[in-house]
């Protein structure tokens, strides 16, 4: 069943570059008045760009339930890394940019760290039907890991605070994964099990902090300061939720070796693919927060360009 897993695993990596291209795009104007209060959904919620974002976003955990429902949650969640790479090429269809030398070898180097992850660690085994307590711990460890990432970066500002709220964003992200895990494993018992597991209202709610995170992330600076932290934080989350919890079994000894090397040229895809200019629509034009002119220049262009950004972006004026 492994392949069926993998499948509904990079559907779902492609469905979640939809989306996060989605809602950036939503997220361009609003201020920084709007960090962190329901205004930032309530204005979300009246552009339909953000609202096809939701959607594709729906469709991704869907697919990743089909995922779970078939592999083990260190195999799934590695391959989910491969949204960035999607997430690029859907970029230049969009922005009508031609992927050069750069974005090709750094989506080589993601795609096969992905790999080498997988084949040197081959987790197998494991349950999350655990004990009431291990679940409390590891949520509750999971959630204060995120709740110091959330002060850290509020104490912060521009792309610091929007690195350190991505973290904070797939570090949700992956504890979502590991509830969805246990809902997955409940509904081969029958759907009706979904309704009567808690692992999936807590699910839901985590799902939900996690959008509402990465709202405040995109916000809050720009998407090269983003995307790194949010693609490698929920695979490293899930995997260790998948030993540490679940108890899945990985090879040890020297294949730790090829783990970290695989875990590297992951770190080392995400970051060069995050600087692409494909990711904010081609070299010089903001993206992340273009509000004026100093958001024009820490994008790297002049404070002209912000507004013809968004002129030029997908889904017209935001609504």
């Amino acid at each position: 069943m492994r392949p069926l897993s993998y499948t509904f695993a990079v559907l779902a990596a492609g469905a979640n570059a939809v989306s996060s291209t989605l809602q950036r795009r939503a997220n361009i104007d609003e201020p920084d008045s709007a960090a962190f209060t329901p205004q930032i959904i309530l204005d979300l919620l009246r552009r339909p760009v953000w609202l096809g974002g939701i959607v594709a976003v729906i469709a991704s955990f869907l697919l990743q339930a089909a995922a779970l429902a078939h592999g083990e949650l260190a195999v799934v969640e590695p391959v989910l890394a491969l949204e960035l790479p999607f997430t690029l090429g859907l970029a230049s269809v969009v922005f009508h940019r031609r992927m050069r030398f750069r974005e090709w070898s750094s989506a080589i180097l993601l795609a096969g760290g992905v790999a080498l992850l997988l084949v040197t660690l081959r987790p197998s085994g494991g349950t999350p039907d655990i004990a009431l307590w291990k679940w409390g711990a590891a949520v509750a460890v999971t959630a204060g890991a995120v709740t110091v990432l959330i002060g850290w970066g509020m104490r912060s500002s521009g792309d610091r605070r929007a690195a350190l709220l991505g973290i904070a964003t797939g570090t949700s992200f992956g504890l979502t994964a590991a509830l969805m895990s246990r809902m997955s494993e409940a509904a081969a018992s029958g759907l009706g099990t979904i309704f009567t597991t808690w692992q999936t209202y807590a699910m839901i709610a985590a799902g939900v902090a996690a959008m509402f995170l990465l709202q405040n992330a995109l916000q809050a600076g720009t998407l090269v300061a983003v995307q790194p932290g949010l693609t490698l934080a929920d695979p490293l989350v899930s995997i260790t939720w998948g030993v540490v919890a679940f108890g899945e079994h990985v090879q040890g000894g020297l294949w730790y070796l090829g783990a970290v090397l695989g875990g590297g040229l992951i770190l080392v895809g995400t970051v060069r693919l995050s600087h692409s200019p494909l990711i904010h629509g081609g070299p010089g034009r903001g993206a992340g927060r273009p509000h004026g002119a100093s958001a024009a220049r820490r994008e790297g262009g002049p404070p002209g360009n912000a507004g013809r950004a968004v002129g030029r972006s997908p889904g017209g004026g935001g609504g």
